[in-house]
C-alpha cells in the first residue's frame, strides 16, 4: 500500500482514524504551539524582564530567553506529563512510537529541531513532522 492510498493519517502506523490514540491534527499542535510560547514569554519576562526598546544587540542572550524557556518546558514536560502544558491542555500526547517511555533523549532530540522550525512544518503522509520522526515519537490524541 502506498502512502496515497492510505484513507487517513496514521493509517500505516496502525492507528485509529479519530478518537484516542489517533495522529493530532494541525489545529491542535498549533494551537498548543502558541500556548507553550506564550507561557515561555511570560515566564521568560516575568524573570528576566522585558524591555520593549532594546535594539536586538542591547537585548543580548534575553532576546532568546522565551524560546530557551520553551525548549526547557518541552524537555522537562515531555518525558514526565507525556506531552508539554500546550499538548495536555488541547487533549494530546507525545508517545514513542514502539510503546513505552519517551525516555530522556527523544524529547531532547524533538526540542532541539522543533526550535530549529524547518523540521516541524515538513510533514509526511501520516502528519508527522521531521522533528517527532527523527525522535522516533508520535504526537496523538489522548
Amino acid at each position: 500500500m502506498t502512502d496515497a492510498a492510505n484513507a487517513y493519517p496514521g493509517e500505516r502506523l496502525g492507528l485509529p482514524p479519530a478518537g484516542t490514540g489517533s495522529i493530532a491534527r494541525p489545529g491542535r499542535r498549533i494551537g498548543a504551539l502558541l500556548i507553550d510560547y506564550l507561557a515561555a514569554t511570560i515566564i521568560a519576562t516575568g524573570f528576566l524582564g522585558y524591555d520593549q526598546f532594546a535594539l536586538p544587540a542591547e537585548a543580548g542572550w534575553r532576546q532568546f530567553a522565551p524560546m530557551m524557556v520553551f525548549a526547557v518546558l518541552q524537555i522537562l514536560f515531555i518525558p514526565t506529563a507525556g506531552g508539554s502544558p500546550g499538548h495536555r491542555i488541547l487533549g494530546m500526547r507525545v508517545v514513542r512510537q514502539q510503546g513505552g517511555w519517551v525516555g530522556l533523549w527523544r524529547p531532547v532530540v524533538r526540542t532541539l529541531l522543533l526550535v530549529l522550525v524547518i523540521p516541524a512544518v515538513i510533514w509526511d503522509a501520516d502528519q508527522r513532522g521531521l522533528h517527532d520522526k527523527a525522535a522516533g515519537t508520535l504526537l496523538v490524541r489522548g
